[in-house]
């Protein structure tokens, strides 16, 4: 089981690019399609959680489901898996980038390679929302949610805060009468 998940994530972090949330749909793949360790809406509440916590997404949620499967030994299996590829990436990187950080070429390959990353992080987004049940009635939630941080500068956390105590009050009061 360990070495399954290691490969797994490994796996994962060395072949997907443009971050977390470009890593969504395989990490879903492997977790919930192929060796269903969590099911479709176990899994997205994990990526509620993992973006509502400090640090790297991809390890956050390779920590909880570690965590899920092996307790702490899974969890830090987990863990150094997903982070190893994009150490050793960044350190090469850091190495060598002085010798072509002014080469036109490399420049141009990073300036095609921006709107492929927007793509990347679109298409999690919208499988997301489309998991969460958002639609016509509640869109309006994460879209004031994105407008305060982008437009008014408000802090993530405070949203992430105001939307789990709005979670609270309908939880509470509006769903029950339904």
């Amino acid at each position: 089981m360990y070495w399954t998940l290691f490969k797994t994530f490994i796996k994962i972090g060395l072949v997907t690019f443009g971050g977390g949330y470009a890593m969504i749909p395989m990490i879903e793949a492997d977790v919930v399609d192929k060796y269903k360790w969590v099911d479709k809406d176990e899994f997205v509440n994990l990526v509620a959680i993992a973006q509502s916590c400090p640090g790297v997404f991809a390890i956050n949620i390779s920590i909880f489901i570690g965590y899920k499967l092996k307790k702490i030994s899974g969890a830090v299996c987990t863990a150094i898996a997903a982070a190893l590829p994009s150490f050793f990436i960044i350190l090469l990187i850091a190495m060598f980038f002085h010798q072509f950080q002014d080469n036109k070429i490399v420049a141009s390959i990073f300036a095609g390679i921006r709107p492929a990353v927007v793509a990347l992080i679109a298409v999690p987004t919208f499988n997301l929302a489309k998991s969460a049940n958002i639609n016509i009635y509640n869109c309006w939630i994460p879209t004031i949610g994105a407008i305060a941080i982008w437009l008014l500068g408000v802090n993530p956390i405070w949203v992430i805060v105001a939307a789990g105590f709005g979670g609270f009050l309908y939880g509470k009061y509006i769903r029950p009468t339904e």
